[in-house]
Formats: C-alpha cells, sequence, structure tokens
C-alpha cells in the first residue's frame, strides 16, 4: 500500500473549476494505477475517473467534457481538473491507487475493492 493525500477542495460556485491533487509517498509510482472516487450526503462512493500507467483514461459518464484526469509520474502526483462544476458535484473526493500490477477493463477500474490504497478525502462543495 502507498500513502494517498489529496489536496485541492473547497468551495466553488456553479460553473466554476476546481483542480484536486493526490501526492502519492510509494514507489515506483508510474506502475500504478489511478482512480478518483466521490461520495455525497447520504450516497454510497462512486466511480468519478481512472488514469492506468500508460496514461490510457476513463471516465464515469457523468463527468465526460466536464472533469479530466491526468498523472505527473516526476512528481508522484495525480490531477482531477473539474471544469463547469454542477451542485450535484458536491462529495468528499477520494483518491485511490491499485499497486498490484493487475490489469482490468473500464468495469474493473470503476470498482473500489480493486483499489488497494485511500486517501482520506477532500471536501468539494458547489454552490448554486
Amino acid at each position: 500500500q502507498v500513502q494517498l493525500v489529496e489536496s485541492g477542495g473547497g468551495m466553488v460556485q456553479v460553473g466554476g473549476s476546481l483542480r484536486l491533487s493526490c501526492a502519492a509517498s510509494g514507489e515506483p509510482f508510474s506502475t500504478y494505477n489511478m482512480g478518483w472516487f466521490r461520495q455525497a450526503p447520504g450516497k454510497d462512493r462512486e466511480f468519478v475517473a481512472h488514469i492506468r500507467w500508460s496514461g490510457y483514461t476513463l471516465y464515469a459518464d457523468f463527468v465526460k467534457g466536464r472533469f479530466t484526469i491526468s498523472r505527473d509520474n516526476a512528481k508522484n502526483t495525480v490531477v482531477l481538473q473539474m471544469d463547469s462544476l454542477e451542485v450535484g458535484d458536491t462529495a468528499i473526493y477520494y483518491c485511490a491507487a491499485s499497486t498490484t500490477g493487475v490489469s482490468g477493463g473500464s468495469y474493473y477500474w470503476s470498482q473500489q475493492r480493486n483499489y488497494d490504497s485511500w486517501g482520506q478525502g477532500t471536501q468539494v462543495t458547489v454552490s448554486s
């Protein structure tokens, strides 16, 4: 497992943007498959985005075209750029890592159980 620390959350108005970062402590970070999940009050945690070690990306349908996931292997960091934010995006956002080297498809990486390390989360609040 690795240590993950999220930052960049906060409060923003509808239509605004936020940039979440996730700093990972482990090596070799470049081989990890990384994801972002979120949990809104009273709801289950849900998949948001994923980036493989190769740079290939996956997104939940509700964020396509609005959110962008990227990684900087030199800085051991994954970034979630969130634009055109909506009230429904209000949630705690969690960074997750899979360090096992296991490969999988879209459904596999949308499942929380396939990630072995999690951050503490960062709050995102979108107001109207």
